[in-house]
Formats: C-alpha cells, structure tokens, sequence
C-alpha cells in the first residue's frame, strides 16, 4: 500500500495531467508557419465571401470544454474527427474552416474546367485573392497549375483523336 504523501502527489500528477493534457496534445497545439498560411487562408477566405459553399452542409455544434476553432481544424486534418461530430468552443470558425477547405477542391475543378473551356482566365480567378489580400499557399497555387495542365493535355487528347477521326473518315 502506498503512503498518505505519495497516493496525494500521485493523485496532483494526474489532475495535472487533465489539465494540460498529454505530451501529444500539447505537441499538437504548435503551429507551424505552413499551417497557419493555409489556416489563414481558409478562413480569409471565407470571411471574403469566396469559398463559401463547398456542396455540403457542415454543422458544428457548440461545446464550451471543446477545441477551439484551430486547434479544432488541426484535429480534423489529421483526421481524428469526422464530419459527424464536430464540437468546439468556436464553431463558426471551425465551420467555416471546414466549408473553405472542401470548397477549395470543389471550386479548384470547376476554375480549372472553365479556364481549359477559356470561359475565363486564370488571372481573373486570382484577382479575386489578391483584391481581398489573401495569399494562396504555394502548394495550393501548384495544385492549381497541375490541374490546368492536366486538363489541358485531357482536352488535346480528346481533340487530337476527333480529328483523326475526322481525317480518316474523308
């Protein structure tokens, strides 16, 4: 049987503990400076009003001992939380957060469809950023380039074989 003293520090240690939390988290509450541009930038850009609609709807409940919203969106990042119970102690935040990211994809398709259809240009879409002042991160700005690049070699190809059918057929 352990002694009075050592039961009661044993017992302070993992009230501590419940406090602070454990090594992971506190691990996980440092930000680095890539995660904070794209934090940012999801919620700047929501805020702005340009990635706000993602096809989806998100709903995050309120709770007053929940993440808040960042430490929140990291967690759903790394994938401990799904979509289906989301609580924190920012919910409009992490909600926007949430609907700026998978708007990003959504929209990212139908910017590149539009520009490969020369609807409009590439510079038009990023005027957009740069009149509210939001820097895209450049793995996004990459992602972007790809995506054109990859659709413009579909289209070409799609096209080069019409037109071999169009000359063989002659």
């Amino acid at each position: 049987m352990l002694s009075d003293y050592v039961q009661i520090r044993l017992d302070n240690i993992e009230k501590r503990k419940q406090e602070i939390g454990n090594k992971k988290h506190r691990k996980l509450q440092k930000y680095s400076d890539k995660f904070n541009e794209i934090f940012n930038f999801f919620l700047k850009s929501n805020r702005c009003g340009i990635l706000t609609f993602c096809g989806y709807k998100v709903n995050v409940d309120f709770d007053v001992d929940g993440d808040d919203g960042k430490f929140g969106f990291r967690r759903y990042e790394n994938g401990e939380i799904k979509l289906h119970n989301l609580k924190s102690r920012h919910p409009n935040i992490l909600k926007s957060l949430i609907i700026s990211k998978k708007g990003w994809g959504l929209w990212l398709d139908q910017w590149t469809d539009g520009i490969v259809e020369c609807t409009f240009t590439k510079e038009e879409i990023l005027k957009q950023f740069e009149e509210n002042d939001i820097k895209i991160p450049d793995s996004f700005l990459l992602d972007f380039e790809n995506t054109i690049i990859r659709k413009k070699n579909k289209r070409n190809k799609i096209e080069l074989e019409r037109l071999k059918k169009i000359t063989n057929s002659t």
